[in-house]
């Protein structure tokens, strides 16, 4: 037989066979988890974990201590006559309109161990009750131990709050424009918000803000301070609270947000955990600022009231009465070139002096009247207090 005839014969037999042993065959297994080759858990566990940004980072350190405060006050119905509480009054022409109630928020930070919370004064001005909202849920009343109202700052103690972990403090000395800034607080009601922005300007002077009844120079920043992130902390990047949130600008520039200097907010604070007043040198002068560019065009004006000394300066608008100014001799239209033996550009540069002098002891001051230099020693009291 031929042999290609003999191999066509085979391929139908090879076919079957090959068949048989495919069938027969067991199937591939498949690698249990713990038999795969090591090589893939080691390139599993090698890879990094994600990092959080350095602002979450910021928010853990601080986040515990933040806490949100709701008070109750009563109002007075508007327009209503004092006159009204003489029992006389009461009987002849029957009671008075209920008052009503009056529900305010805002935040806070714990600043020591012991339950004691740092937050604005007119968070709690006028309050006839505080509840606190610790990070972890906790309602808790609080106690206004003092606030002073002209830096905005009051102190809480919080009843059943000594184990709270307090806010690390940082310095608003080492403040440079540029830094990171982080608030926190409960704006609108809405807990544990993060904003994020710069330091926009150091030492801003309330009183270009419009607020003439406070002392105080204020941190600005762009990260966004909304209605109820006041007295809640502004924090640096490391997360140490720098200053303590106290308004945002409406209107024209809105979306500048303002914050307390957390040094100025630390000194305030422990007299007010004592229970103690704040007590602010005290002047009695109404100041302008002047520089030589304004003085010469008053000067140049053939109908000015008065000549003014071409220079900058803080120049006396008026001296109230029975004043420590007036006691030393200041006149209106005195112009005050230095104090302390520092040279003052500006008011808020003699406001800055005279706060950190002390009640009873002299102030030197250089002052020009006219065309004439004086020296004249004034001694500050203490502010009056309103009301």
């Amino acid at each position: 037989m031929p042999r290609s005839a003999s191999l066509a014969l085979l391929r139908p037999v090879l076919g079957l066979v090959l068949g048989l042993l495919l069938v027969l065959a067991p199937a591939p297994r498949a690698l249990a988890a713990e038999e795969a080759p090591p090589i893939a858990a080691e390139a599993v566990a090698s890879q990094p974990a994600r990092p959080h940004s350095f602002v979450a980072e910021a928010v853990r350190r601080v986040g515990p201590a933040v806490v949100r405060i709701d008070t109750e006050r009563t109002v007075r119905p508007a327009g209503l006559d004092p006159a009204f509480s003489d029992p006389l009054l009461r009987e002849l022409f029957g009671d008075a309109p209920p008052s009503g109630r009056e529900r305010g928020q805002g935040s806070g930070v714990v600043i020591d161990g012991q339950g004691l919370v740092l937050t604005n004064a007119h968070v709690v001005d006028g309050a006839d009750r505080v509840e606190v909202t610790l990070a972890d849920g906790r309602q808790l009343d609080g106690t206004v131990l003092g606030a002073d109202p002209v830096t905005d700052l009051a102190v809480v103690r919080v009843a059943g709050a000594k184990a709270v972990a307090a806010a690390p403090l940082g310095d608003s000395e080492a403040l440079e424009v540029g830094d990171w800034a982080i608030a926190l607080g409960t704006p609108y009601g809405l807990e544990r918000t993060v904003t994020l922005g710069i330091v926009s300007s150091l030492h801003r002077s309330i009183a270009s803000l419009g607020f003439s009844d406070k002392r105080l120079e204020l941190i600005q920043t762009d990260a966004a301070i909304n209605p109820g992130n006041s007295g809640g902390p502004l924090i640096n990047a490391d997360g140490e609270v720098i200053g303590i949130n106290t308004l945002v600008r409406s209107g024209p520039g809105a979306g500048l947000g303002f914050a307390i200097p957390i040094n100025l907010a630390k000194g305030v604070a422990q007299q007010l955990g004592k229970g103690d007043r704040v007590v602010h040198p005290y002047l009695g002068l109404q100041l302008v600022p002047l520089t030589a560019r304004l003085a010469r065009d008053n000067n140049a004006d053939p109908n000015a009231l008065l000549k003014l000394p071409e220079r900058d300066g803080a120049l006396v608008q008026r001296v109230l009465p029975a004043s420590p100014a007036e006691k030393a001799g200041l006149r209106r239209g005195d112009l005050v070139v230095s104090a302390a033996d520092q040279l003052v550009n500006d008011p808020a540069t003699l406001l800055r002096l005279v706060e950190g002098s002390s009640i009873g002891e002299a102030l030197p001051l250089r002052v020009l009247r006219g065309e004439r230099e004086l020296s004249l020693s004034i001694r500050p009291e203490a502010l009056p207090q309103a009301g």
